[in-house]
């Protein structure tokens, strides 16, 4: 069965859906059935709010202060779940909530999902994965045609009313590319960080 929550590198994750509008050349569910301490991550069914609820009162999150959520799907692709999940979290745990998502959040639901977010969510942090949209098509391969220019709306607007925001991209980029999605980063008002590749 898979777990709900689970441990990585002194951090608790919330492994909320299988859900994905992406997929992801180096996607680590292409290689590996699960990480940290959970030996799967794949959900026969998305767990229900009730059961992340479950999940959170019997986890111990003695010594824990945020509680991030990415698994193995897009986190947004469960977004109430996630909303209110991450309000439960807050409220009875006191944790900080960061959200790790691919950005498509708003073309997934067509509709604007960043004030839903910015309600509960302290940081997140959006894959940019390349610096030009022909690049990040080719390596994200994303369900929606305009997935690049939505991403970056996305950064925008969170970037006005979630605390903490930055792009990430992975250490196996050319230096050339890491150093122009900085410079989109910045052109967004967010920062960027260089993640390494597991």
């Amino acid at each position: 069965m898979a777990k709900i929550l689970y441990a990585y590198q002194d951090q608790v994750y919330v492994n909320l859906t299988n859900k994905c509008d992406c997929s992801c050349r180096f996607c680590i569910r292409s290689h590996h059935d699960g990480v940290g301490d959970a030996d799967s991550l794949w959900h026969e069914k998305d767990p229900s709010l009730e059961e992340v609820k479950a999940a959170m009162d019997a986890y111990d999150f003695t010594g824990k202060k945020e509680l991030v959520y990415c698994g193995y799907g897009e986190p947004t692709c469960a977004l109430e779940a996630l909303i209110e999940s991450a309000r439960y979290a807050k409220e009875k745990y006191g944790l900080k909530i960061r959200v790790n998502t691919n950005g498509l959040g708003n073309l997934y639901h067509q509709k604007d999902i960043v004030p839903l977010l910015a309600e509960v969510v302290d940081s997140i942090s959006i894959s940019l994965n390349a610096p030009d949209k022909e690049e990040y098509m080719e390596v994200t391969r994303p369900q929606f045609e305009n997935a690049f220019e939505g991403m970056l709306e996305f950064t925008r607007e969170c970037g006005k009313k979630i605390a903490q925001v930055k792009m990430t991209v992975v250490d196996v980029l050319p230096d050339e590319d890491i150093e122009a999605s900085r410079k989109l980063a910045e052109s967004l008002g967010v920062e960027l960080r260089v993640r390494k590749f597991v």
